[in-house]
């Protein structure tokens, strides 16, 4: 029988702000944000801006994190970029910012900043980013000359930062898992997120192989229906421990490892 407890879930992956292509729906402010999450049954979300990806890190990490002040259920992220061209702080003055600015997580995303996501590039940047325990979010970007392409440079990249905390979102159905299983058999600090994993029994299955842990709850609103993948989520054949582990409690406990 399953249980009625009350689940809770946190949203590694929504975002706000007027894009540049059509979303599932228009998401453009904080509040509407949060409408979404109290419609869908959301607590809490780490969230992105939009001008972040479309326009620039400079400009959207400022307006991000402007708009969740004072909002304690939007948690901030912000996307990073080479520190060779200077156009974000440097070193400690970062991570201050970070802190006085409650971000929790960073997102890299080469292909639409155009940079190579190496050691060569960012350094020691990115063992300091591992030594504070910030998870660094991944798209699983599309586009690429191979499907693997994205999986490759996951590889890439927690082998030159083997204690990096990376979650890796988007990975869908249709044999994606051929790809991302045996990156989480080597790197026992990258995660999943699994917003389109929409497979039947699929998500117990990987549950039963890797155990719940490895998996983060994420609905890339509002490109995608944020319902979709609560329901995915809320409805799998799992123990409720482990749906409330995927649903919220994996999040929890990588945000809560962070030190700024």
């Amino acid at each position: 029988m399953r249980e009625t407890r009350r689940m809770t879930f946190w949203d590694c992956n929504a975002g706000f702000g007027r894009p540049c292509v059509g979303t599932i729906e228009r998401c453009d402010s904080a509040d509407d944000l949060l409408a979404e999450m109290d419609w869908v049954g959301i607590e809490r979300a780490l969230v992105w801006h939009t001008l972040m990806r479309d326009q620039s890190p400079v400009v959207g990490n400022a307006a991000l994190a402007q708009a969740i002040r004072g909002r304690e259920r939007l948690i901030g992220s912000w996307a990073i970029l080479p520190p060779q061209t200077g156009e974000l702080p440097a070193g400690e003055a970062f991570f201050r910012s970070m802190a006085q600015d409650g971000i929790r997580a960073l997102w890299a995303l080469p292909r639409l900043h155009r940079y190579r996501l190496t050691r060569s590039t960012f350094g020691g940047f990115l063992d300091a980013v591992s030594e504070r325990h910030i998870p660094l979010l991944l798209r699983r970007e599309v586009g690429g000359d191979e499907p693997g392409d994205s999986y490759d440079l996951v590889e890439s990249l927690c082998s030159a930062y083997p204690e990096l905390t990376v979650i890796l979102t988007g990975s869908g159905s249709w044999g994606e898992d051929r790809l991302f299983r045996p990156l989480l058999e080597l790197f026992p600090r990258l995660y999943i997120e699994l917003c389109h994993y929409e497979l039947d029994c699929g998500l117990r299955e990987l549950v039963g192989r890797y155990g719940p842990e490895r998996f983060v709850f994420g609905s890339d609103y509002p490109a995608s229906a944020m319902g979709g993948a609560f329901m995915l989520v809320r409805g799998a054949e799992l123990t409720w421990d482990e749906r409330q582990a995927v649903a919220a409690g994996n999040l929890q406990r990588l945000l809560g490892e962070v030190q700024l």
